[in-house]
């Protein structure tokens, strides 16, 4: 394992504004691999979460209008939010650039995305209070458990996360969701669902115009 020196001295280029890491193919398909499941890139996560440990800093530590504050979040992602994008900070990642949001997207404050297995948010989906994004694992076997394997997370369109609620790898929420504030979800949420409690259970189907019916047991 690369140590914190060799690493900055690798990818230091991360921690230049001007850095286009969009264009950065070596990251980019550091970040496929990841998002594919596979073990992590130690050396790149550990520049990455230095670099987001800064932007984090000026995104945090100051009032920022709200043009500013998608300018400092683009940054950070390493690509520009689209139209609509809405963030109250603070807000917390150890990755960032595998964060994809889409138009009218809402994320409340003190949220923590552990991004490197990749997370795509819907268009106007809203993010509530708290919630945390994790697409990190440990491995099982005592003797490899500082080893992190990376599984994606996907959210649909038009889905709502309660407060304190907690996404775990690998999990996908279809369209117009809705998941109950303090849930953990760890399986699939399918569309027009809402889920809740500890592991989040299927509780009831939303129709069209919001009404909702019990999912049998």
């Amino acid at each position: 394992m690369e140590d914190s020196m060799a690493c900055m001295s690798r990818y230091g280029r991360f921690l230049d504004p001007a850095y286009a890491i969009a264009d950065d193919e070596e990251l980019q398909e550091a970040c496929r691999e990841m998002s594919c499941g596979s073990k992590t890139n130690q050396a790149l996560s550990e520049a990455m979460s230095q670099r987001a440990l800064m932007i984090q800093a000026e995104l945090n530590c100051s009032y920022h209008e709200p043009e500013e504050v998608r300018r400092i979040f683009s940054w950070l992602i390493g690509e520009d939010v689209p139209e609509g994008f809405c963030l109250f900070p603070p807000f917390y990642t150890d990755f960032g650039a595998n964060i994809h949001v889409g138009r009218n997207v809402f994320i409340n404050s003190c949220c923590h995305f552990q991004s490197q297995g990749g997370i795509w948010i819907g268009d106007g989906s809203l993010i509530g209070h708290d919630v945390v994004l994790a697409t990190l694992n440990h491995a099982m076997a005592p003797a490899r458990r500082a080893e992190t394997i990376a599984s994606p997370i996907h959210i649909g369109q038009g889905v709502w996360i309660g407060s304190k609620a907690a996404i775990m790898p690998g999990v996908t929420i279809g369209d117009g969701a809705v998941i109950a504030a303090g849930a953990v979800v760890t399986k699939d949420v399918p569309p027009r669902i809402l889920a809740g409690g500890v592991p989040a259970r299927l509780l009831r189907k939303i129709a069209e115009d919001g009404t909702t019916t019990k999912i049998s047991s």
